[in-house]
């Protein structure tokens, strides 16, 4: 919603789309109106199409991808609401003199909203009494079967399973492993590294980042974006 209020703000201080006919305040209006428009249809547009994994392991492909759902039906609405005050005309020349200026805006609103999204630490949390294993240990290979789980590192298309019987490399994305990690107590530290909780060792702190030392001797990366949270989970 801050990206949508500092956009409103530039576009009606500038007068974009040609809204210079309109006093400042009722501007101001007008664009927040078509600005929370299009960070309700954003959300709603992020919801349905997009993976939430992609939010972390391919934020700008799911930048891209609201950008490209929204353009058009933004283009609607800054014609509609141009025609409606400013009585410009409802034609698909003017729809196509818009296009342009509405892309770049709608990508622009995109890009701040992920520069200013927080990384959530994407905790997992201990199974309740009786509860199944968590279903990602069923996809440890046959020679790590009934091994306890350590860490999760993400190399290229691979994870790196780090077990107390070794390590291993599967096919799959890491935001799509914590969400089946659910039920063994840990947390993402990085956009590459899923560590379970009772692995940890040791936490180093070097040139003002954090490293979490495992059972096996592997040192696992905490970046700035999951610091504090994990920071305030008590892991550091």
């Amino acid at each position: 919603m801050v990206a949508g209020l500092v956009v409103s703000v530039i576009l009606a201080v500038s007068g974009g789309f040609g809204s210079d006919t309109m006093a400042i305040l009722p501007r101001l209006a007008f664009w927040l109106a078509l600005t929370t428009a299009g960070v309700t249809l954003g959300v709603l547009a992020a919801g349905v199409l997009v993976p939430p994994s992609w939010f972390d392991d391919r934020r700008w492909v799911a930048g891209g991808l609201v950008v490209a759902t929204l353009s058009l039906p933004m283009t609607g609405l800054v014609v509609l609401g141009n025609h409606v005050v400013s009585h410009r005309p409802l034609s698909l020349g003017y729809a196509w003199d818009v296009f342009p200026s509405t892309l770049l805006t709608t990508a622009a609103m995109t890009a701040l909203a992920m520069l200013m999204r927080r990384r959530e630490p994407a905790q997992t949390h201990a199974a309740a009494l009786g509860a199944p294993p968590p279903k990602f240990l069923d996809r440890l290979p046959t020679r790590l079967a009934g091994a306890d789980l350590w860490a999760v590192e993400a190399e290229d298309h691979y994870l790196r399973l780090h077990t107390s019987l070794g390590q291993d490399l599967i096919l799959m994305r890491l935001g799509d492993a914590v969400a089946e990690l659910e039920g063994i107590e840990g947390a993402r530290t990085h956009r590459s590294w899923w560590v379970a909780k009772a692995a940890v060792t040791g936490v180093e702190r070097a040139d003002g980042r954090a490293t979490l030392t495992l059972v096996d001797g592997a040192q696992a990366p905490v970046s700035r974006a999951y610091a504090k949270a994990l920071r305030e989970a008590g892991w550091l």
